[in-house]
């Protein structure tokens, strides 16, 4: 061994040019007769994949993180996300109708002793003191409301918003729910568990994922994508995009591995793909079509023949009609959507007067959706890498420049795309339908009648279609770095990769925090 071969088994984990990325060095002799440490680790990763094996604990190290340092309800509409969750958790499957003086209203039931720190975290975030003073006015009030038992009285709390999505995405949450019932816990420690599960949802389904991708260097795009601080900080609160994320990660890189790399899934892949058809469209209606778009891929590449051929259209239009037996189903609650806005504007949510213009005079709706992406695309491109919760924080420049560079090393490296140009463009249709459909809803359901742009669009709606659209284009724009041999060692670009990772996380983390807390 020469200095610049590195210790045994290194290649195993990064690996050289070629239809693997794992490259399998004989193990070293060991005099006691037993692996060393740095074998069976090495033996770890190259059986999961570097990728998966370096996601897990980046996304267990930050996502705890913020769990831990984000104040109780501080996440996108974590109010209600919460109480929607605490709903399912109690049996609570279809929304529930309450009262309210301002009109039609949906929501349910909480313990008092959670209302209380809810109301007060709501009152903390929306009225924050000028910089350089922190966001949380009094962290000892905190500690007081979280410290409190769930008590038995319960309050009925408003979550129109939520109420209009399945239980689906929150399972995982639910399941936090009932584990702090289980062992009596107090508040905080109950919103830390919800908080937890949701995360050990996110970190399982997307290692097991990118282990999907593990003989393959496009798992970089995968892997950098899924570590995303705005994917990571929804991964550490209460929110339905934390199993709406995971999920369509994993079709995307199930897709990507069997249409856009070529290879075929195994029996587990197949069934995990053919599940999240039925489920994403479940999580957020929005990413119907990227579950729909198993059918674009070959059915040789999902291990079927013959009759089975057609397994991939059974599942597709029961997804489908799951979808729309959802969607009639919530479709009353977007009459109360208007009181999520300030209360001069209750009433100015109107979707069939919206839906009425769009189809009467489209050439508006156009123009409306010009001028929105003229005044808002900064702040979508901003938001795709992080707005941190209702703190509205930002990450910083340190962070979005970290995350180019792992997209860009990752887009380099990544292998030539297969797929045929019928299904890329069946694909990129889908995409295409896909942020018109974010557009549209966010017309329908949340923008006044009348006014000047789309209101309420997000950058993080846009995450769930990334490592997609990524294959896409790389099957039209390939990008190819090589060394001077003309091959490609992946240790380099891994670790740069993975580098650079870490400062986005790290530098999201520490504005986040210097921000709320001071």
């Amino acid at each position: 061994m020469t200095a610049r071969d590195g210790p045994p088994g290194l290649p195993a984990l990064f690996g050289r040019v070629g239809r693997s990325a794992a490259v399998t060095t004989a193990p070293p002799e060991q005099d006691s007769g037993q692996e060393s440490k740095f074998d069976r680790a090495s033996s770890t990763i190259e059986r999961f994949g570097t990728a998966s094996v370096v996601f897990a604990i980046l996304a267990a190290i930050f996502g705890v993180t913020f769990a831990v340092v984000t104040p109780p309800f501080w996440g996108h509409d974590e109010i209600t996300q919460f109480g929607r969750a605490y709903q399912v958790a109690h049996g609570g499957i279809l929304p529930q109708e309450i009262e309210d003086s301002r009109g039609v209203a949906y929501g349910g039931d909480v313990p008092k002793s959670i209302d209380d720190l809810m109301g007060y975290a709501l009152r903390d975030y929306t009225d924050n003191p000028a910089e350089p003073g922190p966001m949380v006015f009094e962290p000892g009030r905190y500690s007081d409301l979280e410290s409190a038992a769930i008590s038995d009285e319960q309050k009925t709390i408003w979550f129109t918003n939520t109420a209009a999505y399945s239980p689906v995405p929150y399972i995982p949450a639910a399941v936090g729910i009932w584990t702090a019932e289980v062992f009596d816990a107090d508040v905080g420690t109950t919103i830390l568990l919800t908080r937890l599960a949701g995360l050990v949802a996110y970190l399982l389904i997307v290692a097991f994922a990118l282990r999907a991708l593990r003989e393959r260097r496009v798992q970089w795009l995968a892997f950098t994508v899924a570590l995303l601080p705005i994917a990571v900080f929804q991964a550490g609160t209460v929110t339905a995009d934390t199993l709406t994320n995971a999920l369509a990660m994993l079709v995307s890189v199930l897709i990507v591995k069997a249409l856009f790399v070529g290879d075929n899934l195994s029996k587990v892949e197949r069934a995990a793909l053919l599940l999240s058809v039925l489920t994403l469209p479940l999580c957020k209606p929005t990413y119907i079509l990227l579950a729909m778009l198993v059918v674009v891929v070959p059915p040789e590449r999902l291990g079927l023949a013959g009759r089975l051929r057609w397994l991939p259209w059974g599942f597709a239009a029961v997804g489908g009609v799951m979808f729309l037996i959802w969607t009639k189903i919530s479709a009353p609650t977007t009459e109360g959507m208007g009181r999520m806005r300030p209360e001069k504007q209750w009433y100015s949510v109107v979707p069939s007067e919206q839906l009425k213009g769009i189809l009467s005079d489209p050439i508006h709706f156009a123009s409306v959706f010009g001028q929105s992406v003229m005044r808002r695309d900064h702040e979508w491109f901003a938001e795709f890498f992080g707005e941190l919760g209702f703190a509205y924080i930002n990450v910083p420049a340190t962070t979005i420049v970290a995350c180019l560079l792992a997209i860009v090393i990752s887009l380099g490296v990544a292998e030539r795309m297969v797929a045929t140009q019928r299904r890329t463009v069946l694909v990129l249709l889908a995409l295409l339908a896909t942020v018109a459909m974010i557009y549209v809803t966010l017309y329908l359901s949340f923008t006044p009648v009348g006014y000047f742009i789309i209101d309420g669009v997000q950058g993080r709606y846009f995450v769930p279609l990334a490592v997609i659209g990524f294959a896409v284009a790389l099957r039209w724009f390939r990008l190819r770095l090589t060394d001077e041999s003309g091959g490609l060692s992946m240790r380099g670009p891994a670790i740069a990769v993975i580098a650079a990772t870490v400062v986005s996380l790290a530098a999201a983390v520490t504005r986040y925090y210097t921000f709320v807390w001071g």
